[in-house]
């Protein structure tokens, strides 16, 4: 099979359903994320204040490309790898892309402390701001958009599971 790839918006469920999902359809999981922390030896808010949101765009790019050899691997991406052409167009071609659409006012509820949440988003930018920013970049590379507003993980992992095996053909 091949890897799924989980984009979104901070908080839109990346990495809780990419966990959920690998168990489901028993893949491995990464999240870029987790990528970051482990080479910076450190948190995403920390690094995203030392170094700039440039230079954190850099690093998740760098975290796209480290997932080259991976195959039947579901990966969550940061919020911000949509800004990363290369490193997803390169994701695009080792599998699906998942966008998990969430409403900006369910994302307001469940991102009460931007900062601490690490999102890379310049000074001053509201949630509705990044929502704005970044939509259509998830559609872009969207192969799949999944409506998340009134499901559960297990139904978007489902959903998912469904959408992936019809069209592989399974």
């Amino acid at each position: 099979m091949k890897n799924i790839i989980l984009t979104g918006m901070p908080g839109s469920g990346k990495s809780t359903v990419g966990v959920v999902l690998a168990k489901t359809l028993g893949m491995r999981f990464v999240d870029t994320d987790l990528i970051i922390q482990q080479e910076q030896h450190d948190v995403l808010w920390r690094l995203i204040e030392r170094y700039g949101v440039s230079r954190f765009e850099e690093m998740e790019e760098e975290a796209l490309l480290s997932v080259m050899d991976t195959c039947d691997t579901v990966i969550a991406t940061g919020g911000s790898a949509v800004f990363c052409e290369h490193g997803m167009n390169f994701l695009k071609q080792t599998g699906v892309c998942v966008y998990l659409d969430v409403p900006c006012s369910e994302l307001r509820r469940r991102l009460s402390n931007i900062k601490t949440r690490g999102i890379a988003a310049a000074k001053g930018m509201t949630v509705e701001d990044i929502f704005t920013e970044r939509s259509p970049y998830y559609e872009k590379y969207a192969d799949i958009r999944i409506d998340c507003s009134k499901l559960g993980i297990e139904e978007i992992t489902e959903i998912i599971a469904d959408r992936v095996k019809s069209e592989n053909g399974q």
